[in-house]
């Protein structure tokens, strides 16, 4: 599935998306809302959309790899957190999973479900991205 060819930031993307389609599977089921974003985030990043339904049909064996940045840690956890709630449910094994990835990204075991709720309720909210991720932001350096 990963290629010798492919850039780093491809390669990241897969891993990104791999880690998001384990979330999506955690709870037993994958539905059309969970699906779709799925691949709505993948062909954001560039995937093909060959690709993303390759991905999801394979269980992947779930080998997390820390993020480079605080940003792209931020951008894990938010895709992840989006995913929970996109089919309207909040199953306790995905909630139990974005609080357990919150802490393998290396954010404080203090912090990790205040920052998963906000962020749900922000995306619940329809609250934009950017501004969910400041207000992150500020309480994660308070």
């Amino acid at each position: 599935m990963f290629s010798l060819f492919e850039s780093k930031k491809d390669k990241k993307f897969k891993k990104h998306l791999r880690n998001l389609v384990f979330l999506a599977k955690v709870d037993g089921k994958l539905n059309e809302v969970e699906r779709d974003l799925i691949f709505k985030i993948g062909l954001k990043y560039g995937l093909k959309d060959y690709f993303i339904a390759e991905l999801i049909e394979e269980v992947p064996d779930f080998d997390f790899r820390l993020p480079a940045s605080d940003y792209e840690r931020f951008d894990q956890i938010y895709d992840l957190v989006q995913l929970m709630v996109s089919d309207g449910v909040v199953d306790d094994h995905e909630l139990d999973f974005c609080v357990d990835m919150a802490e393998r990204l290396g954010f404080r075991k203090a912090v990790v479900g205040v920052l998963v709720r906000k962020i749900s309720q922000g995306v619940s909210n329809g609250q934009n991205k950017e501004l969910i991720r400041k207000e992150a932001e500020a309480f994660l350096t308070n």
